[in-house]
C-alpha cells in the first residue's frame, strides 16, 4: 500500500512535466482518477449547461463511481507512465 502511495505521488509530480500535452479526453481522465483517488465518489448536483467545463469534470468523475481509491491510484500511475 505504501509503495502504491509513493508511485501515485511520483506520478502526480510527473504529470506536470509530460513531454506532450494530452488531449482533452485524457486530461479529463487524469483529473477524474486523481479526484477518485483523493476524495472518492463525486457528490453534489451536476452543473448546468451554462458550465460546460464543470459538467465535463462531473461526468468524468461520475463515470468512476464505486472505484476504490487503490484502483484509481493504480490506473492514474499507469496512465501517467503511458504518457511519458
Amino acid at each position: 500500500m505504501a509503495e502504491l502511495d509513493e508511485q501515485f505521488e511520483a506520478a502526480v509530480a510527473a504529470s506536470t512535466s509530460l513531454p506532450n500535452k494530452p488531449d482533452q479526453a485524457t486530461l479529463l481522465k487524469i483529473y477524474a482518477l486523481f479526484k477518485q483517488a483523493k476524495e472518492g465518489d463525486v457528490s453534489g448536483k451536476r452543473p448546468g449547461f451554462t458550465n460546460p467545463v464543470g459538467r465535463a469534470k462531473y461526468d468524468a468523475r461520475s463515470s468512476l463511481k464505486g472505484m476504490s481509491s487503490e484502483d484509481a491510484k493504480q490506473q492514474y500511475v499507469d496512465l501517467i507512465d503511458s504518457l511519458k
